[in-house]
């Protein structure tokens, strides 16, 4: 089997994925406003059994000069393997697959506050905000603005859009979540980062992430929960410009 095929088939027998969102028909209802790149709402499945996804097809995606060409949905994909791996945040299930404009990620559509995001839910939610920001640590997140941060109907915190996650370069984290820097992390999400290493080294997790990512960005993110189980606590800001544009 190519990489290629491993990718597809990467969180088909998760099961929180809909069995409808992997291979019930793909009709897109139309564009998501406010997107960098081709960000479709869609609506997978047959008859009255569908759920509502964002399609995200690789050919609308903008190339950028820091991400190879064609990869971002495999890092929103890569990004919902690590999540559910750790056990947090919270990252709607998240596929790939073919689609009316082609191979691209479908993401269960998550029905939420359009008033909320991270600058108002924060002060209440500082311990969700703790798990997204070791999250972001861990997949290099380059676009962590307040708007990435949903407040769901079923009052949970969902983190969105990682498409520009997992550069083997350092200091590529771009966030918004700066309040806990140098605070002592806890020490169950600690055992949780061991845990996922483990499973990235030997196991299916690591070899799902294998088909989606380069070894080069693999062995980097091995790095950083190398670095952050090593230091024990949130790490400062690196050089370079460490907040996204816009912040929400």
């Amino acid at each position: 089997m190519s990489r290629d095929e491993r990718a597809l088939l990467a969180g088909l027998s998760d099961p929180a994925v809909p069995p409808v969102m992997a291979a019930g028909d793909l009709e897109i209802l139309g564009l998501l406003p406010r997107s960098s790149n081709y960000t479709f709402l869609a609506r997978a499945g047959e008859g009255d059994d569908a759920v509502l996804v964002v399609y995200k097809p690789r050919r609308g995606e903008i190339p950028l000069w820091d991400f190879p060409e064609g990869t971002l949905c495999q890092r929103e994909v890569a990004a919902y393997v690590v999540a559910r791996s750790l056990g947090w945040p919270n990252v709607p299930p998240t596929i790939l697959r073919d689609g009316p404009e082609g191979v691209g990620s479908v993401q269960r559509f998550v029905p939420f506050d359009p008033e909320a995001h991270y600058f108002t839910l924060e002060p209440e939610r500082a311990d969700d905000f703790r798990r997204v920001a070791l999250f972001d640590v861990v997949v290099n997140n380059a676009d962590r603005k307040g708007g990435h941060c949903l407040l769901g109907e079923d009052d949970a915190i969902w983190v969105i859009d990682h498409g520009v996650c997992f550069s083997e370069e350092p200091h590529k984290l771009r966030t918004v979540i700066w309040e806990h820097v140098g605070e002592v992390i806890e020490p169950a999400l600690l055992e949780d980062l061991r845990r996922f290493d483990r499973e990235t080294t030997d196991g299916p997790v690591g070899d799902t992430l294998d088909a989606l990512l380069a070894e080069d960005e693999l062995t980097a993110m091995r790095a950083r929960i190398e670095a952050v189980l090593a230091a024990g606590r949130f790490p400062e800001p690196g050089p370079g410009r460490p907040y996204p544009w816009p912040p929400v």
